[in-house]
């Protein structure tokens, strides 16, 4: 582990969502800002929207604690269920678990309970996260759900946070009653390379640093390009990068570090394609392989030795010059079996102008 190499209390760069390490950038700030005026105005109906890996849950967590001293609240992430689970979830959720299996009687259950929160001057409030994976039927028991109200105001406050697909149900005609009452709607943006900086700045100062940064100008710009602004990516490079940086005893994080980092993260290398061999083509392929292999393989790398030497010296290849060696190989194999391919394609076709002559 790095945390004391880069003296540091606790991991900077975890997967759990912990208020703690939240980073409000302006879109994070505004989606809070509506969430808790849509709660304090007893508006009803929210919706948070965002791509996956945004810290969507990690801003319901913060915004939870801001009530938690004076609601009632429910957090609610398996919705892959159909009403009647949902249901079950909700009142155990709330700490009032039945066995009771029928629909009415746990509606009746859920009623009662609002009710007693509400005569208590407790606001009750049910967040849904991962709200995009609620089957219509289901969205249509959290729309009834929001009936129970009095002539003054709602009973109960609803957020619906979920990815992008969740915009696209709401959108559906079938859904106009559940989005007629959704009053305020919040998305988060990726972030930009500035807020990518303060981002990482922010994580590691509450693990504890102090200092100078710990990446490079030209590594933030790395990785906000292939983190693509989305903070779940933007952990795990960080995450690996300072792992890699300690391993080479590297204080300083800079761009051939996170490079070597998204090399290692590429998950096409490992893909079926990735082990692409000649068997797959058929009787007689390895021959051809083999001769295609010959035109684009060194000799040198042909011999029994099991370490590829450097020509100038003779030493053995740096771990970077190994990769690039490999990637070399990749790209001829590649071509090898693009030769194959089209070798046994010219063999097959002179095949059938011999029968046809």
């Amino acid at each position: 582990m790095f945390l004391n190499y880069y003296g540091l209390r606790e991991q900077p760069f975890g997967v759990t969502p912990d208020p703690r390490f939240l980073y409000l950038s302006p879109a994070h700030r505004e989606a809070l800002a509506s969430l808790v005026y849509g709660i304090e105005s007893g508006l009803g109906f929210l919706a948070l929207i965002g791509q996956p890996g945004m810290g969507k849950t990690t801003l319901l967590f913060h915004l939870l604690e801001k009530f938690r001293t004076s609601a009632r609240t429910a957090f609610l992430f398996q919705t892959q269920c159909n009403s009647r689970e949902f249901m079950r979830f909700l009142l155990a959720e709330l700490g009032y678990g039945s066995d009771d299996q029928d629909f009415v009687r746990m509606h009746e259950e859920f009623n009662k309970r609002l009710l007693q929160e509400a005569r208590a001057g407790n606001r009750f409030i049910v967040v849904i996260d991962e709200a995009q994976n609620l089957d219509p039927a289901v969205l249509e028991t959290v729309r009834l759900l929001s009936d129970f109200e009095t002539p003054r105001a709602k009973l109960m406050q609803i957020v619906l946070a979920g990815q992008p697909e969740l915009a696209d149900k709401l959108a559906n005609p079938r859904m106009a009653q559940l989005r007629q009452r959704i009053s305020l709607v919040s998305g988060l943006q990726p972030l930009s390379l500035d807020e990518t900086n303060k981002y990482i700045q922010h994580r590691l100062r509450v693990a504890g640093h102090r200092g100078e940064p710990l990446f490079s100008p030209a590594a933030l710009a790395r990785i906000t390009e292939f983190a693509a602004g989305i903070p779940r990516n933007i952990n795990s490079l960080c995450f690996n990068s300072m792992s890699l940086g300690c391993a080479l005893q590297q204080k300083v994080m800079d761009a051939a570090v996170v490079e070597e980092v998204i090399s290692d993260l590429d998950i096409s290398r490992h893909t079926s394609k990735a082990f692409r061999g000649p068997a797959e083509f058929g009787p007689g392929a390895a021959q051809v392989y083999e001769s295609s292999v010959a035109t684009f393989v060194p000799a040198s790398t042909h011999s029994g030795s099991t370490h590829r030497t450097n020509s100038n010296n003779g030493s053995h290849l740096s771990p970077s010059e190994a990769r690039a060696y490999m990637e070399q190989i990749v790209m001829q194999l590649q071509k090898s079996s693009q030769l194959v391919t089209e070798a046994l394609s010219d063999r097959s076709k002179a095949s059938g102008r011999g029968k046809l002559d």
